[in-house]
């Protein structure tokens, strides 16, 4: 047996497969930069001295995002199985930079912030499938889910940089603050942090057009030898999947809607639409929890530093459960596990931690500051297992389906995870504002509603994933 770590000329086999992840993880962070500016604006929509809003016309926002996001993503799936991931995420990228712009240029009115949004869903659709799919052609099953939870982190570090940045351009250019100016005395701070993140994208691109290409072209282009490219396609000679129907399914591509016929997909879906609104939740609402919750009667920068803090820690203890949950199947596989039993194990283990969230709003009624560190701890180690559940999730994809057909699942089981993350926005709106007016002011009853209804989310889509196919059943060519 050839060694895979070494080519057939003796020489060490390359690693550019990871230079790819860094590509993914690249994108992935400017496109949560781009989408969690809002959550860091919904106090200043919401405040008689910002927009006027009430929380139901944010989430109402948010849910125009998510509703086109889920929309196109059975659309862009499609595209990107067609036209390829180089142009797909390239193009996907420069739309919701776009929206950016439109969104910074929409002013007060809820309508054109609600057109600008629904384009910026319609563009960042495309990043996921893409992605997914560059992992399928880039990386051996092993590895997998170890690259998914790589580029996937990157939803953390885009919501770590926005936690420590867009407060200061909040603050920078408002006038309300100590006389502070406009920016050129054009752009209020709301504005910058829309226009700021989305320039952001175009520099991404720059390395995207330069670095990417298939296996293929890479082999042709001497960037890859044949003992790495051997590697990555190591698994089409080894696996013979198991066809699921009498018949053999023919070697041709299959349309999305077919797709649907698969109690594969169905597995995939339900566990988007069960899980995605969870960390949506936390996306856009989370900052304006802490300040509700733990910033009363304090000054405008001490909250403005506890927002920040607080988030930063969140998503930045989240990269951990990216990278680590990836990780953990590999851990079984390398014992002789077969994939599917390491991947639904991993799952099962994952789907316990999120069960602390209800507890947050008791601990955070201890005194002091300790109040404020229990619960970003408790929703630290629940935000972290999101991201290890979503990052195997993914990869339950390209575990099942031919390279192909990929992109369309995944675009399925998002348009899933949007229509999900819909319901829970919506739920959380209308949830504050009740209580809002219904306790005098304290919302705290809406979030523990919130809460628990986030810690059970993950188990029960594994039992329905697990009863819809409990035994590794991918489908043939």
């Amino acid at each position: 047996m050839s060694n895979l770590n070494s080519g057939s000329d003796g020489n060490a086999m390359t690693k550019y497969r990871w230079t790819i992840a860094g590509l993914l993880l690249f994108s992935t962070t400017v496109n949560y930069m781009d989408r969690n500016v809002i959550g860091y604006l919904k106090d200043y929509f919401c405040d008689p001295n910002g927009f006027g809003w009430t929380s139901t016309d944010y989430s109402i926002l948010t849910s125009v995002f998510t509703a086109f996001y889920a929309g196109f993503t059975l659309i862009v799936g499609f595209i990107i199985d067609k036209i390829g991931t180089r142009l797909g995420l390239a193009a996907s990228l420069i739309v919701w930079s776009i929206a950016g712009f439109f969104s910074a240029a929409a002013g007060k009115s809820l309508g054109a912030q609600l057109a600008a949004r629904g384009l910026f869903g319609a563009g960042e659709s495309g990043n996921f499938p893409a992605s997914i799919k560059t992992v399928a052609e880039w990386f051996p099953k092993k590895e997998r889910a170890l690259a998914t939870g790589i580029f996937n982190s990157g939803s953390n570090v885009g919501a770590m940089i926005c936690a420590l940045a867009i407060p200061p351009i909040l603050a920078a250019w408002n006038p309300s603050v100590n006389g502070h100016h406009l920016f050129m005395g054009l752009f209020h701070g709301w504005q910058m942090a829309f226009i700021i993140t989305s320039l952001i994208g175009f520099i991404w691109l720059i390395f995207w057009f330069k670095l990417y290409a298939s296996p293929a072209d890479m082999l042709k282009k001497g960037k890859i030898n044949q003992a790495e490219f051997d590697y990555i396609n190591s698994d089409e000679e080894s696996v013979k999947p198991v066809v699921e129907t009498e018949q053999n399914i023919p070697a041709k591509k299959i349309p999305w809607y077919k797709m649907l016929c698969y109690r594969q997909t169905w597995s995939f879906v339900l566990g988007k639409f069960m899980t995605d609104g969870i960390w949506w939740f936390l996306l856009f609402w989370l900052p304006t929890y802490i300040k509700q919750q733990f910033c009363s009667g304090m000054t405008p920068d001490d909250t403005k530093y506890t927002v920040m803090i607080s988030t930063f820690v969140v998503f930045g203890i989240a990269i951990i459960g990216s990278v680590y949950g990836g990780a953990l199947p590999m851990t079984f596989i390398n014992r002789g596990w077969k994939t599917y039993k390491a991947r639904m194990t991993s799952l099962l283990i994952i789907a316990f931690f999120p069960l602390l969230l209800v507890f947050t709003q008791t601990v955070a009624k201890f005194n002091g500051m300790n109040g404020l560190i229990a619960a970003v701890a408790v929703i630290s180690i629940a935000g972290a297992a999101h991201q290890a559940f979503s990052a195997n999730l993914f990869t339950t994809v390209s575990d099942m389906f031919p390279k192909k057909a990929v992109g369309s699942v995944t675009g399925i089981g998002a348009a899933a995870g949007g229509l999900g993350g819909v319901f829970v926005q919506i739920m959380a709106g209308r949830l504050e504002d009740y209580y809002r007016v219904a306790n005098n002011g304290d919302v705290s009853t809406a979030y523990a509603i919130m809460f628990g209804v986030c810690a059970f989310a993950y188990l029960i889509a594994w039992l329905m994933m697990k009863v819809l196919v409990p035994k590794y059943r991918p489908i043939a060519e």
